[in-house]
């Protein structure tokens, strides 16, 4: 199933859809969290339920309270329309209203918006629990992966157990800044519901940020966490100076570590195809040659310095995914006694937290069994 826009407008959109729509509740709109990426979906959500009576003008935005030269983050936000410390030198419309409670913020919300580092997802939930609307349905941004007692714990799962609500994601190759100056990109849905799936592209496209809706879930959520695990490879590789065909061997090998894992540890059927939608191999290469995993790992290479250090260092109060996505792995790779199986996850890891030698990454590409 794929869901297509007609030729020249936006999916569901048009004067019939308006109408349709008109007689019913507007949709209310919530998006969780407030980081680049937060705010940068929020510029193109903001600007979306304005142009359809589908959904209620205002859009509700949780943001973890800071404090930023002794003013409120939210406040700031509220009275000058920028989020100033996530992402500086980009409006919000004025319909995009910060609020520093989550329970307040979620509350009567039809359609919830997951995009905050995985690290708080369980403790946000938790926040949120008993505060959401009947009916209501929302759509994960969020990459990375949990563990749970069977093993691989997916984002989506941990909403859905602690909300009781359906939850879609979506992925893709979509650096934070490029999206918010409105450069080109792709981006992957992964909805079950077809209804709820034209919902979010109504919801989330533009004419520069298209998308594709398709009902494999769980793979596309597993390429959007596992993809910056390879990303730090990729750094490692920059940070060695071993060149752009090392680096394409990285992420090859990723990428077959990558599909391996989604059919072993998927709880559903795994569609190859899914792996060539922008989740999948565009999201690889774009987090291999940009974004934050690869740059913190290519320093960690240079300098010698922890992840932590260097997180605090080079990240403003961003979060890595990649390193703490690698533990969550290993910790599920070697309880199912998996790990000589995925040597590319297993030595990043190893690297990143246990002291391995960083030399010794060359060695796990010239051993893999892919060369076997």
């Amino acid at each position: 199933m794929k869901l297509t826009a007609g030729a020249g407008g936006r999916a569901g959109g048009g004067a019939g859809n308006r109408a349709e729509h008109s007689s019913m509740s507007p949709l209310r709109v919530c998006i969780v969290g407030s980081g680049n990426w937060g705010s940068a979906i929020a510029r193109i959500v903001g600007k979306n339920v304005q142009k359809s009576n589908r959904f209620d003008s205002t859009v509700k935005m949780w943001v973890f309270e800071e404090l930023i030269n002794g003013r409120k983050l939210s406040e700031i936000i509220n009275q000058e329309h920028e989020n100033v410390k996530y992402l500086p030198g980009y409006k919000m419309p004025k319909n995009v209203v910060a609020v520093p409670d989550v329970a307040e913020a979620v509350r009567g919300t039809d359609i919830l918006v997951f995009v905050l580092p995985h690290q708080f997802i369980g403790r946000v939930c938790e926040q949120m629990a008993g505060h959401i609307k009947p009916g209501a349905f929302g759509i994960s941004l969020i990459k990375g992966i949990d563990e749970g007692p069977e093993g691989l714990k997916l984002i989506s799962d941990l909403i859905r157990e602690k909300l009781k609500i359906e939850i879609s994601v979506l992925m893709g190759a979509n650096i934070a800044k490029e999206v918010a100056d409105e450069k080109f990109c792709e981006t992957t849905i992964g909805c079950k519901n077809e209804k709820q799936g034209q919902i979010f592209k109504e919801l989330l496209q533009t004419p520069n940020f298209r998308i594709t809706v398709v009902p494999d879930t769980d793979t596309v959520e597993i390429c959007g966490a596992l993809k910056n695990i390879v990303a730090v490879g990729a750094g490692f590789c920059d940070g060695l100076s071993f060149g752009d065909n090392t680096k394409a061997a990285v992420i090859r090998l990723g990428l077959m570590e990558m599909v391996a894992f989604a059919q072993i540890f998927c709880k559903g059927s795994v569609s190859i195809s899914t792996f060539l939608e922008s989740c999948g191999v565009a999201d690889l290469i774009t987090t291999c040659y940009g974004g934050r995993n690869r740059k913190v790992a290519e320093a960690f290479a240079r300098t010698g310095k922890s992840i932590e250090e260097l997180e605090k260092e080079m990240l403003n109060g961003q979060k890595l995914q990649g390193p703490q996505t690698s533990a969550e792995v290993y910790k599920i790779l070697k309880e199912k006694n998996m790990l000589d199986k995925f040597p590319l996850f297993t030595t990043i890891y190893k690297i990143c937290y246990e002291g391995e030698s960083i030399q010794n990454f060359i060695s796990c590409l010239q051993n893999h069994p892919q060369h076997i």
